[in-house]
């Protein structure tokens, strides 16, 4: 018989629904009979004793909050009778021991770069130093997606249609993009992918100097061949502030790096013309790189969430955590993000460091983000969103707990502040904000050659040079959101699999994507988002 609700830590004083409980049904948790007062929606908690005014709220075995008032056993759990509070942390380090999996029999097909890094795909990449060059990247963009056969014919063209003159065209609506004419031309090239965004001058010289550690990030990138940059002249995100950053990070060979300047070349067709023969010179050359066969030890593993819900940290990020101690038990790299979505998981992950120097450094950009965000009249406690909200995480504690178990088990071999680039293999923890599209542009700008992205919710986010594998925490959004979701963990819920079941056959599936055998949903609706972070202005 499937289980109604579950007590996730036995510590924990309060229970979760995995189903819709009816107002005063009878439910067992952990063998002992509880009856709920009111009507429960599954995702949301209850308590499981009585609970006074002041009394700490625990999930996952810690705080995740504390009672505003007088709670009953069996009785839901709401922002009307808690709100956040999360536990203390203090500096540990070096005493943390763990028993990684056994190695496996596995690899991948990916592309081998000079300096050792290996891509899950062979991109060229074509992006901005100012937002006054946005216009040139969507007319370049335009014109290689016809030529290279990319170009996507608007669907709902006809739906429009369909309203003005009262005929149904609707079934002539496509979910995807037909097949591209790309490899006919360059067989081993991917894509070109392009990037625009609303920074590079105005603002602060510091938002100029993080875009250029950033892109200089995406250049850097196993996925990236080479890249054409194009820039207006005057701007603050100077070129030199590009190749300097590349220069700190770039370690035995040099990529391609096409410089346009347009008051340089003069006029736009000047322009283009220049960045077109000079983009097609690279792509011929990128496309002498082929697939070998790679190592496990080779992939670098993105670890985000979105859209969560409450079944979010009991099955889809549970089974992240199953694939990132897989993959780093195999001498592999994963990256966990969100800063804001550790709040209240902090003493275990500086438990969990291996090193002074790196719990220090974590503990310090923990709180100089909290305060920087409470100086703009925000923090952490302010990080749920309504959708999160509606479907059981009540608080940031709560809410973090759940995120943190993306990360699995396995020792902190590094902490990585937004723009650092991925150095050590191993659990490597990366300062980025809760926003999904920040976050997953920061994860690619560190080196993840491919990002596991949970979601109880539904999102269609994506990456222009990371391929994004959208893992939904139930059935129920999947069914709903086929074309968004990869791969569902609904099972762990209905009990039907376990986390490790479910983890190892996500890893299957990774291993596909990386070898370029199956595109993500995210790939195939040309989800790719890009968005610089501006630190201390966004959770």
């Amino acid at each position: 018989m499937k289980n109604k609700a579950i007590r996730l830590h036995p510590r924990d004083n309060v229970g979760v629904a995995l189903s819709n409980l009816e107002n005063l049904e009878a439910i067992l948790v952990d063998g002992e009979k509880y009856t709920v007062t009111h009507a429960i929606p599954a995702k949301h908690k209850f308590a499981l004793k009585e609970l006074s005014t002041g009394s700490e709220i625990l999930m996952y075995g810690v705080t995740i909050g504390e009672a505003t008032q007088p709670i009953s056993k069996g009785e839901p759990i709401t922002l009307t009778n808690i709100r956040h509070k999360a536990s203390p942390y203090s500096l540990s380090y070096g005493q943390y021991e763990w028993n990684p999996l056994p190695s496996l029999d596995k690899s991948f097909m990916g592309y081998l770069r000079e300096d050792g890094q290996v891509g899950t795909a062979n991109y060229w990449l074509v992006f901005p130093l100012v937002f006054c060059e946005n216009q040139n990247i969507q007319t370049l963009q335009e014109a290689f997606e016809i030529a290279l056969g990319k170009k996507k014919v608007n669907p709902y063209v006809d739906l429009i249609l369909s309203e003005i003159h009262s005929v149904d065209f609707s079934e002539k609506i496509q979910s995807t993009p037909k097949s591209s004419g790309l490899n006919t031309t360059f067989e081993n090239i991917d894509d070109v992918r392009f990037i625009t965004h609303q920074l590079g001058c105005g603002g602060t010289r510091r938002d100029a100097q993080t875009l250029c550690r950033l892109l200089a990030g995406y250049v850097n990138h196993p996925n990236v061949a080479g890249a054409t940059v194009l820039s207006l002249g005057c701007q603050n995100a100077e070129f030199r502030l590009l190749e300097e950053r590349l220069n700190e990070i770039q370690w035995d060979a040099k990529k391609p790096l096409i410089h346009c300047d347009q008051q340089d070349l003069g006029t736009t067709k000047a322009l283009l013309q220049f960045a077109i023969k000079k983009t097609v010179e690279g792509l011929k050359s990128a496309n002498q790189v082929k697939r070998s066969l790679q190592p496990i030890s080779k992939l670098v593993i993105g670890l985000e969430c979105g859209g969560s819900d409450g079944f979010s940290g009991i099955s889809a990020n549970p089974v992240l955590g199953r694939v990132s101690d897989l993959v780093i038990s195999n001498n592999g790299s994963a990256i966990l993000s969100e800063f804001p979505e550790l709040c209240g998981a902090e003493q275990n992950l500086i438990n969990r460091c291996k090193e002074k120097e790196t719990a220090e450094k974590f503990i310090h950009l923990m709180k100089t983000y909290d305060a920087d965000a409470k100086a703009v009249g925000s923090g952490f406690d302010m990080n749920p969103s309504p959708g999160n909200i509606k479907d059981g995480l009540l608080t940031d504690a709560m809410k973090s707990l759940g995120a943190a178990k993306k990360g699995g088990l396995a020792p902190v071999a590094d902490v990585l502040d937004y723009t650092e680039y991925i150095q050590r293999p191993g659990l490597n923890l990366l300062c980025t904000p809760g926003n999904d599209v920040e976050s997953t542009t920061g994860l690619a700008s560190a080196g993840a050659n491919i990002i596991l992205f949970t979601t109880g919710l539904g999102t269609p986010t994506g990456n222009p040079i990371c391929p994004v594998i959208k893992v939904s925490s139930n059935d129920a959004v999947a069914d709903k959101m086929p074309d968004i979701i990869d791969f569902s963990t609904g099972g762990v819920i209905s009990g039907e699999k376990s986390v490790e079941e479910c983890g190892d056959e996500l890893l299957d599936l990774v291993l596909q994507v990386a070898s370029g055998e199956i595109k993500t949903k995210a790939e195939l609706n040309r989800n790719f988002d890009f968005i610089p972070w501006k630190r201390g202005v966004s959770l």
